[in-house]
């Protein structure tokens, strides 16, 4: 068993699945950076020990823009939490990729600008974020997923665009010229906080339709539209939950086996430390003590 916790970030649909990965004690965090989107439930799956956080809140009262990115990461952080397993609902860019099948992105394009993206406003922290995935938990999610009844694919690249209103068609003709294969409103700044926090974090994308790039059939009225919208989203869904069930065994079996991830600071700190306040220092301390002596 890892000594640390796994946590789990549910988006659309997840967040209120999360219940069916267990039930436990409920949690209430409060961080320099505000207070998450919602309480976090400490649990158990086969043993290992999971914290448990709905995205966009209870209700999903929050969107994308307003979600306390920053306050998710430090209370998980604070939790005692090392892995992080994400999901989120996005829009398909490739023919290839089927609503309701799963994706394993490993590249993302940053197209936010109204979110708060650093833990070090007062001072220059620049982490390595090239593969802006954990290697080692995509490779466990990989594993997991052989066999799987869902497809599942291994890799591509994600655009997270700040919303909330969804892509003009000019938009998606421009992300899928860049390469893209997602387009979502969530991965970001989570993974660079995470990375910043030195945890390891993964994101299982849950495509629920085409984007607007491919026409939908005529059929199709509005209100059908979002109907299937929201069945291939329960669909998806319970296909997420299952590969995060499968995959918390064999993070765990990890044990504590070193990522570099969770030693993203090692090298990122470019401010000289005894310049540092002191208040700073202490309100950094949960990530930065150990560099700072």
């Amino acid at each position: 068993m890892a000594r640390g916790v796994i946590g789990v970030i549910g988006g659309t649909g997840l967040g209120e699945a999360l219940g069916a990965l267990g039930s436990g004690e409920v949690r209430a965090v409060e961080t320099p950076f505000g207070a998450p989107s919602g309480p976090i439930t400490l649990t158990e799956i086969d043993g290992q020990r999971v914290a448990l956080l709905a995205r966009h809140g209870e209700g999903h009262m929050r969107n994308p823009s307003t979600v306390p990115y920053r306050a998710n990461i430090w209370a998980l952080k604070s939790l005692g939490v090392t892995h992080i397993l994400a999901s989120g609902a996005v829009g398909s860019l490739r023919e290839e990729i089927a609503p309701k099948s799963l994706v394993l992105p490993d590249q993302v394009i940053d197209r936010t600008f109204r979110r708060a993206a650093t833990f070090f406003d007062d001072l220059a922290v620049h982490v390595e974020f090239a593969s802006p995935f954990c290697t080692t938990l995509r490779n466990v999610l990989e594993k997991a997923g052989t066999g799987f009844p869902a497809r599942v694919h291994k890799s591509g690249t994600y655009v997270c665009m700040e919303g909330p209103q969804f892509s003009t068609r000019a938009e998606s003709e421009l992300h899928r010229g860049w390469g893209a294969s997602l387009i979502g409103m969530t991965v970001m700044p989570e993974a660079k906080l995470a990375r910043e926090a030195e945890i390891c974090y993964a994101l299982v994308a849950l495509p629920t339709d085409y984007d607007c790039w491919k026409p939908h059939p005529a059929s199709l009225d509005q209100a059908k539209l979002i109907e299937e919208i929201l069945g291939n989203v329960k669909v998806a869904t319970q296909n997420a939950i299952e590969l995060i069930r499968r995959a918390v065994p064999k993070i765990a079996e990890l044990g504590d086996k070193p990522c570099p991830c969770q030693s993203a600071l090692a090298l990122a700190i470019w401010s000289d430390k005894s310049r540092i306040p002191p208040e700073v220092k202490e309100k950094l301390k949960p990530i930065l003590g150990k560099y700072l002596g």
